[in-house]
C-alpha cells in the first residue's frame, strides 16, 4: 500500500508529541525548530532517531542538516517509502 502524505504526518505527529511529550503539537509542511518550544539540537537528534525508526529509514547527514522544516522531512520520507 502507497503511503500518503497524510499517512505520513499522522505518524509525525505520533512521534513529534512521544519526543517531545506534548500531545497539542501538530505539525505541517511549514513546522520548524523556532515553532515548538524545547526543540533544539540535541531533541533534533532525538527526534530524527525516532523518525528514522518510525518509518524504517535513514536519513543522510546532509539531509538532517538541510532540512528547513517539516515539509521537507516528509518529501524525504516519502521518497524513500514511496
Amino acid at each position: 500500500m502507497k503511503m500518503t502524505r497524510e499517512n505520513v504526518y499522522e505518524k509525525l505527529n505520533g512521534v513529534f508529541r512521544d519526543v517531545f511529550d506534548n500531545e497539542d503539537i501538530t505539525v505541517n509542511d511549514a513546522t520548524t525548530a523556532d515553532d515548538i518550544d524545547d526543540w533544539d539540537s540535541l531533541e533534533h537528534i532525538n527526534l530524527v532517531v525516532a523518525v528514522e525508526k518510525c518509518f524504517g529509514i535513514k536519513f543522510t547527514m546532509g539531509e538532517v542538516t538541510g532540512m528547513k522544516n517539516v515539509g521537507e522531512m516528509a518529501d524525504i520520507i516519502l521518497g524513500r517509502i514511496g
